[in-house]
């Protein structure tokens, strides 16, 4: 359920900022298919890399759970 709601986060925030998964790939050093397989739910996140995407995104941590 977590993997769900966090991939669904990542995905409305990158669409707010008019991103592509590939753009969101570059600016945090995620390649695009773990981003896609992220927002889909099928992956867990690692700290770091969520730190990477969350930096990517232009928010704050807590900002990000804000959901």
């Amino acid at each position: 359920m977590i993997e769900a709601k966090v991939g669904n986060r990542i995905k409305d925030l990158r669409n707010k900022l008019g991103i592509s998964q590939e753009e969101l790939g570059f600016r945090s050093g995620v390649h695009r298919t773990y981003i896609a397989s992220l927002e889909v739910g099928k992956r867990n996140i690692s700290i770091a890399t969520l730190e990477k995407i969350v930096i990517a995104l232009e928010v704050t941590l807590s900002e990000f759970f804000d959901f």
